[in-house]
């Protein structure tokens, strides 16, 4: 992973001296509300419902053992001894104080961390595949381009106030693990006919108020020019988008207003005053980055482990693991990990101190001190040996990090909602954990089999509830918590957004509404056929008519 030089330590150093001056003049008197608003937005900092809310940078997900020591540290010192992973694969802090907030950046700035464009204006945190660099179905590495695009897109000062957030995801293997579509920019990266590094390129995607995928704009992009093109993106955007709507103000809104063509017309009028200018990546650029993401030192092993074999057979428990949370590994004799942040015990994303100190010391132990932060909220060790891979369930399941349910039901994408935001309509989190206690029968779990469920408590759709198989979406209605189901969604290369089934729900309903939605799917399915893969092809009508079939019936009989 990409580590500072000097400059780059300068820099956040720098930022820590001057919010710490900028929190101390706020909290004498001497800025106002409407000063202090853009100064802390720029650090990551939200005041929420209860408490301030801090979010600390995870570029692309990567973390290393003493960062996320760090974290763990920075959550017990600081906050009630968790942190919350979100989708956007950071960690968000929910009870940190206001005049504590300048300590906690100095802290993780004494580990290569900072909060900086986790919030404003501006561009976030650049995204990627929690797999890259070991996927086996991966064309192009993405991290050397992404790392490039975040020193780029770093206090860039022509991008430091946009109408309104920007996200930018990148993906380089056969299978989209990193929503590009869902994102205002999204580059996927292949190799052309002759063999040279391009990018397919997406804009105007995003969820929100207004779900849209993004469109493709240009088809093929040479890597040396991303960062130019890109420019002639935002520059568009930034001249053409509206900002005197905030809900109007997202690029997908331009670029519907304009249409596909005439956005891509002046994205390329737009390139022609900055293409091949110093922002062209060079190779030796390129080398230079691509240089931190260099293999670790992999043993040479055999494609089988007779140990590996002979606890998988003999031990149901450990198979299960396997079969759910163990993943496939470009080198021989590894495999990916991931570790679930998905029990009944804890908000789905959530992860205590004492989880954070365990992984980083299993990421010693098992996999080159290096973590990843997913979309879906979990946790990825990259590079576990075959062979140590029975130990490491041992180890995790001691620390609540084995629940053998990704890709299943339980495995839930949830926002803090009305729990913490002060934007929420309803809270989020009571809601998943009323499901995972519905569903904690694994043996059922795997035989309803992959099926992602998606849960916001707004319209903001920070749990991307409009790509879930299911989504729940928390709403108002005169005062109350409703939630509204969405089915049909879908994440990765051939995403898709889900459609209503009726009216909402109150939140005790809504365990019984997953439940007639799974009894559809179980009844209708066809043999090794996903829950998105029946609703594709039965569409909404069997669904809906089962589940508003059933209420009618209870509330005939006055139940």
């Amino acid at each position: 992973m990409y580590r500072y030089d000097s400059y780059d330590q300068r820099l956040v150093d720098e930022r820590v001296a001057q919010f710490r001056d900028q929190t101390q003049r706020y909290l004498a008197g001497e800025l106002s509300e409407d000063e202090f608003r853009p100064l802390r937005l720029q650090n990551g900092l939200y005041i929420q419902r209860h408490a301030p809310m801090l979010r600390v940078a995870i570029p692309y997900g990567h973390l290393s053992a003493p960062q996320m020591r760090m974290l763990a540290h920075v959550a017990r010192k600081y906050d009630r001894g968790y942190g919350h992973f979100s989708t956007r694969q950071n960690i968000q802090y929910n009870w940190p104080t206001l005049e504590s907030i300048p300590d906690i950046l100095a802290d993780l700035a004494t580990v290569e961390m900072h909060a900086i464009q986790t919030s404003g204006n501006c561009i976030r945190n650049i995204t990627t595949d929690q797999f890259a660099g070991v996927a086996p179905d991966e064309v192009i590495d993405p991290r050397p381009l992404a790392e490039i695009i975040r020193q780029w897109s770093t206090f860039h000062p022509e991008f430091a106030l946009l109408p309104r957030k920007f996200k930018i995801a990148v993906s380089g293997s056969l299978q989209d693990r990193a929503v590009v579509q869902m994102h205002d920019i999204g580059l996927e990266f292949f190799r052309d006919d002759a063999g040279r590094i391009a990018a397919r390129v997406w804009a105007g995607g995003g969820l929100g108020r207004t779900p849209i995928l993004g469109t493709m704009i240009r088809e093929h992009l040479e890597w040396q020019h991303l960062l130019t093109y890109c420019e002639a993106i935002l520059r568009v955007y930034n001249r053409h988008g509206r900002r005197d709507n905030a809900y109007k103000a997202r690029i997908k809104i331009l670029l519907k207003a304009l249409g596909a063509e005439e956005f891509s017309r002046q994205v390329e009028a737009e390139w022609v005053h900055l293409k091949d200018n110093p922002n062209t990546i060079t190779q030796a650029e390129f080398d230079r980055v691509a240089a931190f993401f260099e293999p670790p030192a992999y043993r040479t092993l055999p494609a089988h482990d007779a140990g590996f074999d002979t606890a998988l057979a003999s031990d149901p428990g450990f198979a299960a693991w396997v079969r759910r949370c163990v993943h496939g590994h470009r080198q021989p004799g590894y495999r990916a990990v991931t570790l679930s942040l998905k029990s009944n015990d804890i908000a789905p994303g959530d992860a205590t101190d004492a989880q954070m100190d365990a992984v980083a010391e299993l990421s010693e132990r098992y996999s080159f001190g290096e973590i990843r932060v997913s979309h879906e909220q979990n946790l990825i060790l990259a590079d576990v040996e075959l062979g140590q891979l029975h130990a490491l369930w041992q180890a995790a399941r001691e620390h609540g990090l084995a629940t053998p349910n990704i890709g299943l039901l339980t495995d839930i994408i949830c926002c803090p909602g009305g729990d913490f935001c002060s934007l929420a309509n309803a809270k989020s989190i009571p809601i998943a954990q009323a499901i995972q206690q519905t569903f904690d029968d694994l043996d059922y779990l795997h035989d309803i089999g992959e099926l992602e469920l998606n849960i916001s408590g707004c319209m903001n759709a920070c749990g991307h509830h409009h790509v879930g198989h299911i989504g729940i979406l928390g709403v108002d209605k005169d005062g109350s918590e409703w939630y509204q189901i969405t089915i049909g969604g879908k994440q990765g290369s051939d995403a898709s957004l889900g459609t209503v089934i009726g009216p909402s729900f109150a939140a005790d309903e809504v365990p019984g509404v997953i439940t007639r939605l799974i009894e559809v799917y179980v009844r209708d399915r066809h043999a090794d056929e996903r829950f998105i893969d029946t609703v594709r092809r039965l569409g909404v009508a069997p669904f809906k008519e089962h589940v508003y079939g059933k209420r009618a019936d209870k509330e005939a009989a006055g139940v």
